[in-house]
């Protein structure tokens, strides 16, 4: 408007918080299903998506994880996230098992003994979060509304741990945690009171 590019009228709606696409809880488990069965999927998107869909990490800390951050034994792998070690269960294991088989871009002179988790194009650098973003969005999710559904059921995270635990753990701050936990307790305590009343 100061450059007279736009007109002085127009007028710009205020973004409402709560009003973002969040993935809803069927359309989380159809995504959860293509990162186990990994037919179609690299291990490398399958990993990150796990990051994302099960944990709600934003992808610009997913992308600058190293090995240092990934523990692959026999018996368990663990990734950790805000200082805590979080074992990955059978089946979400799996493409943490096969990208450290495979990490990929290994075989060029770009990443000798390169130590990130999700190697890119460039020489000694990761792969770019916004080129993962368009892969994750071309084959399963977009990433922000899958991290807003993920964060959307947080009442049940915060059953086992307190939500300062559960935001370091998860790299928010507690203040989001509590009210993204507060707002899904609330339609779970509204969808528990729907079926008192049916019944």
């Amino acid at each position: 408007m100061e450059n007279r590019i736009a007109p002085s009228s127009l007028k710009v709606p205020r973004h409402r918080r709560g009003t973002s696409t969040k993935l809803s809880g069927a359309d989380q488990d159809a995504a959860l299903g293509q990162i186990v069965d990994g037919k179609s999927l690299s291990a490398r998107d399958r990993a990150a998506a796990i990051l994302v869909l099960v944990f709600g990490q934003q992808l610009e800390d997913v992308v600058a994880l190293t090995w240092n951050d990934i523990t692959v034994t026999d018996d368990l792998v663990t990734v950790k996230l805000g200082g805590y070690e979080i074992a990955l269960n059978d089946p979400l294991d799996a493409p943490w098992r096969d990208l450290k088989a495979k990490p990929g871009h290994d075989q060029t002179a770009a990443h000798p003994n390169s130590n990130w988790l999700f190697r890119g194009h460039s020489p000694g650098q990761h792969i770019n979060a916004m080129s993962l973003r368009d892969r994750l969005r071309r084959h399963l999710f977009g990433t922000r509304a899958a991290r807003l559904g993920t964060l959307h059921e947080l009442h049940e995270l915060t059953k086992l741990a307190s939500v300062a635990i559960v935001a370091e753990a998860l790299g928010y701050s507690a203040k989001t945690i509590e009210s993204h936990a507060s707002a899904s307790g609330a339609d779970y305590a509204r969808y528990v009171g729907a079926i008192v009343g049916n019944e």
